[in-house]
């Protein structure tokens, strides 16, 4: 076709599609002490959906941010909402029960409906529309996994149908429907919320970070700056549970970063959403951008802080994308960040069972716009004190023996190795062999420190020991941050936390 003989140039700078051309709310930074019956922390879905929920049945809410709300993951996301988690349900019936799996659909299910019938009744325009979803296998391999995942979609009761090719010129051995699902604009979705929350008498807070809860009949929440928030529950929404001494989520969970394009394409989309069963992993949907189809074209998981040089990420999407659709021009590029749970399912409910009046919702495994729903829909009712089928399914402090412990043992294993393979690693660089936009784990006084040189030919030096538990960050080219391969937490080029577990920054190094 036209054109797929010249490269398309990548966007320099990660920006995702869907905080452009959207007039995002601001609000201020928290400068006094407060009181409140629930505050929250976290400016995502969760965080927000839940400041919704509480405040239309008159309870008082302060919802917080460490930066701006809307730009974590739910700002980063594919934004399908839809109940088809690549092949899950089989997975699901084997490891935690047919019960289990069956609410696990009907959460999310559910969560998906919200979604529509808030926009309808608030009257969002977000762009949202019924695709069928469908998750198919491009080798032999996987068509078993496809039909055992059918046979999974049978037993709980799920629509599904089986067909054998996809209308791409993609490799398709087999693939499963799920119909009528939904996607749409995230943010527009949660702008047209927050108004909502205002006019109840709520209000938001950016730019303030909590570091610490005191614990207690009262909880406060301790924030960066030296302020206070007094409540009677807290719900931890960031994405990372900013708390996670409680219930040690550091130790429960593995963090993957995956990538998205957002372009232009020389071939017709023909609607649906896609997702690939093998690995790597291939992600497709359309949104409309000026009366066009912009395609979103995701994938490439990893653990954060680890593999390939992150740009090379980028770089395997595009020529996908130039094989199956063909790329008049590639106009946005960003990557996303997400926790997964030793069983699959989200960790929504009390942080632990000694503290029956802190909250947590966190491991979405990538498929946030429901299970975020959904934990949003669950903390409301367990605030309210009211019966919910899905508090025992998403409980964090449930265990399950199998696969709980082998996938317990083999993450912590690998946080080890990390751990020590930077603490040992050799390091042969000093500051000036950094070139501009370049960075990497330098020697200064004798110890290691990790040197960004900027466009400018500024240096911008940080400490390399993460501040979470102490492992050595690692330079990501692709987003220019310090990544954390033990937890996953991630720092700007000169040290600011962008990602938990970490609360606390880098600390700079001065090269005199």
């Amino acid at each position: 076709m036209n054109g797929r003989n010249k490269k398309k140039q990548l966007p320099q700078f990660p920006e995702p599609y869907w905080r452009d051309f959207v007039a995002l709310p601001a609000f201020p930074k928290l400068k006094q002490d407060i009181e409140t019956d629930v505050a929250i922390v976290g400016g995502g879905i969760t965080g927000i959906t839940a400041a919704y929920l509480l405040s239309k049945e008159g309870i008082n809410v302060v919802l917080i941010d460490a930066g701006e709300i809307l730009n974590g993951t739910t700002g980063h996301t594919t934004a399908k909402v839809t109940a088809q988690h690549s092949l899950i349900y089989d997975e699901l019936i084997k490891d935690i029960g047919e019960e289990k799996a069956r609410l696990y659909y009907e959460a999310n299910k559910e969560a998906m409906e919200f979604v529509v019938k808030t926009a309808s009744e608030l009257h969002i325009d977000c762009d949202l529309s019924y695709e069928d979803a469908y998750v198919y296998a491009g080798t032999e391999k996987y068509v078993k996994k496809i039909q055992d995942e059918l046979k999974a979609y049978q037993r709980l009761g799920i629509p599904g149908e089986y067909v054998e090719t996809i209308p791409f010129p993609i490799s398709c051995k087999a693939a499963l429907i799920m119909k009528n699902q939904v996607q749409f604009h995230p943010i527009k979705y949660l702008t047209g919320i927050i108004p909502e929350i205002m006019n109840a008498g709520g209000k938001i807070f950016e730019h303030t970070t909590a570091t610490k809860i005191e614990d207690g009949e009262s909880p406060q929440i301790q924030t960066s700056n030296g302020k206070t928030i007094s409540c009677k529950y807290v719900i931890s929404a960031s994405h990372f549970p900013f708390n996670d001494e409680m219930g040690f989520y550091f130790a429960r969970m593995h963090v993957e970063r995956s990538y998205a394009l957002g372009i232009k394409t020389e071939t017709e989309f023909p609607g649906g959403m896609y997702i690939s069963a093998d690995s790597p992993t291939r992600s497709l949907r359309y949104t409309n951008m000026d009366g066009e189809k912009l395609i979103i074209v995701g994938g490439e998981r990893h653990k954060t802080g680890q593999g390939i040089s992150m740009f090379e990420h980028y770089e395997a999407l595009q020529d996908f994308s130039e094989q199956v659709l063909g790329i008049k021009e590639i106009l946005y590029r960003w990557s996303a960040q997400d926790m997964n749970t030793v069983d699959k399912v989200p960790y929504i409910g009390q942080a632990t069972d000694n503290h029956p009046n802190i909250f947590v919702a966190t491991g979405y495994r990538k498929w946030g716009m429901t299970n975020g729903t959904a934990a949003a829909l669950l903390l409301r009712d367990l605030i309210l004190n009211r019966d919910n089928p899905y508090k025992n399914l998403y409980s964090p402090s449930r265990f399950y023996a199998q696969p709980g412990v082998k996938n317990i043992v083999k993450d912590n294993l690998d946080v080890a190795k990390h751990f020590i393979s930077g603490k040992f690693s050799m390091v042969q660089q000093n500051p000036e062999d950094i070139g501009n936009d370049e960075a990497g784990i330098v020697k200064i006084n004798g110890n290691k420190a990790g040197c960004y040189r900027d466009k400018d030919g500024q240096l911008h030096i940080v400490d390399s020991t993460c501040t979470h538990m102490g492992c050595e960050v690692e330079w990501n080219s692709g987003e220019r941050t310090w990544d954390c391969p033990c937890h996953g937490s991630r720092f700007s080029f000169d040290g600011e936390v962008l990602e938990g577990p970490a609360v606390k920054p880098l600390k700079k190094v001065d090269l005199e």
